[in-house]
């Protein structure tokens, strides 16, 4: 597994759209409906934002009368309540959504996902799924600089990420942890690795305002407590994809973050048919869709992108290395931490 690491690292985090594989070598796997139900709950632990989370949770319920049980925060925060059950041998989650594919991988190479391809799975765009679907993306984010289109004049809005070291954005920026959120982790990597920590204390001395997740990121703008995001998701996201009057997605010109939120099903788990059929109706067309009406890309090549926003393939990424995000995420965590306290 180690061999494709590389790989994976170039096409799911920053990938480019490419025709999935050929339908017509795929045969799907599928979940047993009527055990599923019999199962009656499915436990879900998920990075997934508000409200798109509890969404899909109500129409899966409202489908099949299966219970959703719902642990949702940030995606380290996912992996750390994860982690802490399974390694006590007191597995709660069924099924499981994160951000960070480069612990999706470490956790395949354990054997700690079940492999399941449903209908779709051929639809994925390449890189965003495990070969033999032990994990398979939710959604991909387009991580750039959202801001007040009202409180920051065009001509004074940061063109690149560089741009954010500027003085006069002093006391104007906000982002989140990457101790909390999988997604900063891995902005935090690259854009270390790219620039060199000078950058962060750049932003450090900038004043830049440090909350949990990107929830948080929305609200501080909304708010206008502060009014750049200096690392965040579409705004639309968190406002039930509805495009806002004061609020934008500034496109970096280095390039954007494209990244994929795996989402795997668990060995071992309580209610393991409940899962199959979740992580059925994860990828169906109805799910996906109701992922693109919330502001967030589909990983299915058969979807439209979200309304007013780009497609994958047109958007110019910076590449992400995965196996540098696994190996060296506690040291990112920490260095970050110690810049910013």
């Amino acid at each position: 597994m180690r061999c494709i690491t590389n790989l994976v690292a170039i096409l799911c985090l920053g990938f480019v759209a490419v025709p999935a594989t050929s339908a017509q070598t795929f045969t799907p796997d599928q979940a047993d409906r009527a055990a599923a139900v019999r199962e009656g709950n499915v436990n879900w632990y998920s990075s997934t934002p508000f409200p798109l989370v509890q969404q899909l949770a109500d129409k899966f319920t409202a489908d099949t009368g299966i219970k959703v049980t719902l642990l949702r925060t940030g995606g380290e925060a996912v992996l750390r309540r994860f982690l802490q059950e399974y390694q006590a041998g007191q597995v709660g989650a069924d099924i499981i959504t994160m951000s960070d594919a480069g612990a999706a991988i470490g956790l395949t190479r354990k054997g700690i996902f079940v492999p399941f391809r449903p209908e779709g799975f051929d639809k994925v765009v390449d890189g965003a799924k495990d070969k033999d679907g032990n994990w398979i993306a939710q959604r991909v984010h387009l991580i750039g600089m959202p801001v007040r289109t009202d409180l920051v004049a065009e001509k004074d809005r940061p063109k690149t990420w560089s741009d954010l070291t500027d003085p006069k954005y002093k006391g104007k920026m906000v982002m989140p942890d990457p101790s909390f959120t999988a997604i900063q982790l891995i902005v935090v990597g690259m854009l270390s690795q790219k620039f060199g920590w000078d950058f962060y204390k750049a932003l450090r001395a900038n004043d830049t305002m440090i909350v949990q997740g990107h929830q948080q990121v929305y609200k501080t703008l909304q708010q206008g407590e502060r009014v750049i995001g200096a690392e965040g998701s579409d705004p639309r996201s968190f406002n039930k994809g509805k495009e806002l009057p004061n609020m934008t997605m500034l496109y970096p010109t280095e390039g954007v973050f494209e990244i994929c939120s795996p989402v795997a099903i668990v060995k071992n788990a309580r209610n393991p048919n409940a899962a199959k059929l979740f992580a059925q109706f994860m990828l169906s067309p109805v799910a996906q869709k109701m992922i693109a009406a919330n502001a967030i890309h589909s990983s299915r090549v058969d979807v439209e992108p979200p309304t007013g926003q780009p497609s994958l393939k047109e958007v110019k990424f910076i590449p992400i290395d995965l196996n540098h995000i696994e190996t060296k995420a506690r040291e990112l965590k920490a260095r970050f931490n110690e810049i910013f306290q």
